[in-house]
């Protein structure tokens, strides 16, 4: 009975199974191309018709670059018209999703030997130091093009932060800041406008990215939702004039936990989420004051001078609608894409230069913005739309 058994070796079967798969790209891609070829000709090969466009003439070989290893096309030659194909750009040799592993790998501070390595073992070719470098400039002329579009709607509301990353200046390290604003446009879908290096988050940072972000058309903004960030509120009233600052809810809890014991941190969270969860601004007005005395009365004097001096511009969220508020009451649309890009950078540590920590932060965010993310309504904004009507209304009246 066991002489029966047939014996396969694990690496036989994984070396068939990639040739099999090759095979089957490269028969697929190859009648892709014909068919293509046959419709810029409007003819089938050897036909005689007077609606035809242009005529074959032959095919010629190049090489194409597969996760599945290295395939070999047969690119159809036209007399009469030109062959642009929609499958591969002209002049391309691998896969797009290769192409970003390599910049993801370069921007990632992998040196170029190791992913001449890598691409040798994945993919059976090695890729040259040339090739890498004109990936990584084509990188940044793709980022440069998204970072610097221009913004034609509007956006009623936008959330800012900054990201510090290290880098390595001078030979001494330092912090650089990566300046990012999301906004959420009058059809309520959010976009990320905006990323730039702010080198540090003071007044003259933040005052050039908005006046950045307006010069590429950035119009219609309403409120501005951010972290008590140095310099931010001043520049968004120098740049923005009559525009609403919301302090996010979260920072200033966080902010009033650190004169707060440690035992008794539970106790005043609770207290400080009842001043938000009030039914408008009188009442949570109201409510800051009472719990302001009740935090003398515990001997947290500074937790209280905290909540008398900021809280009204954590309050700012209950001139909009209520719909909105559970969503621009805080910053953590752009808290949890901070936490992404930490994640995705770690593995850099420190930086050479500003330009590499911006170009890997926004090769992320553009990966961000292309995903369900950015394509799934955040807000319906028909909402902010009727509550302005109604107060133009009562202004005519």
């Amino acid at each position: 009975m066991s002489g029966d058994i047939i014996q396969l070796s694990p690496e036989a079967f994984q070396t068939e199974l990639k040739g099999l798969v090759k095979n089957s790209i490269e028969e697929t891609l190859n009648a892709m191309l014909d068919e293509e070829a046959k419709k810029l000709v409007n003819a089938e090969r050897y036909a005689r018709e007077e609606e035809r466009n242009g005529y074959r003439a032959g095919h010629y070989d190049r090489k194409f670059t597969t996760t599945a290893g290295e395939v070999n096309l047969r690119m159809p030659k036209l007399k009469g018209v030109t062959f642009e194909t929609a499958i591969i750009e002209r002049y391309k040799r691998r896969e797009t999703s290769i192409e970003e592993a390599l910049i993801e790998m370069y921007l990632a501070g992998v040196s170029v030997r190791r992913v001449e390595d890598i691409t040798e073992a994945l993919w059976g070719t090695k890729v040259s130091p040339g090739t890498i470098s004109n990936l990584n400039k084509k990188a940044y002329e793709h980022i440069e093009a998204w970072r610097n579009r221009p913004l034609k709607e509007e956006y009623p509301y936008i959330y800012v932060d900054g990201i510090f990353l290290k880098r390595c200046w001078g030979e001494e390290f330092e912090n650089v800041s990566i300046l990012v604003a999301i906004g959420v446009s009058s059809d309520g879908y959010r976009e990320i406008i905006g990323a730039a290096e702010g080198l540090k988050e003071d007044l003259e940072s933040w005052k050039n990215f908005f006046i950045w972000l307006k010069q590429r058309g950035l119009k219609g903004v309403t409120l501005v939702v951010g972290d008590k960030a140095l310099g931010m509120v001043e520049a968004i009233g120098q740049v923005f004039g009559n525009v609403k600052y919301q302090r996010c809810t979260v920072h200033f809890y966080r902010n009033v936990f650190t004169v707060v014991p440690n035992g008794k941190v539970k106790e005043v969270a609770k207290m400080l989420k009842a001043i938000h969860a009030q039914e408008d601004k009188t009442a949570a007005q109201e409510k800051a004051k009472a719990v302001a005395e009740k935090l003398r009365k515990m001997k947290l004097a500074k937790a209280a001078q905290k909540i008398e001096e900021s809280v009204a511009e954590t309050l700012t969220y209950m001139d909009f609608p209520a719909e909105h508020w559970t969503r621009i009451r805080t910053n953590n649309v752009l808290e949890r894409i901070n936490r992404e890009i930490k994640r995705r950078t770690k593995v850099v540590g420190t930086f050479p230069d500003g330009e590499s920590a911006l170009m890997l932060v926004c090769a992320r965010l553009r990966h961000i913005t292309s995903s369900v993310w950015g394509t799934k309504r955040y807000l319906n904004m028909e909402h902010l739309r009727s509550m302005e009507r109604e107060k133009e209304m009562e202004q005519i009246g």
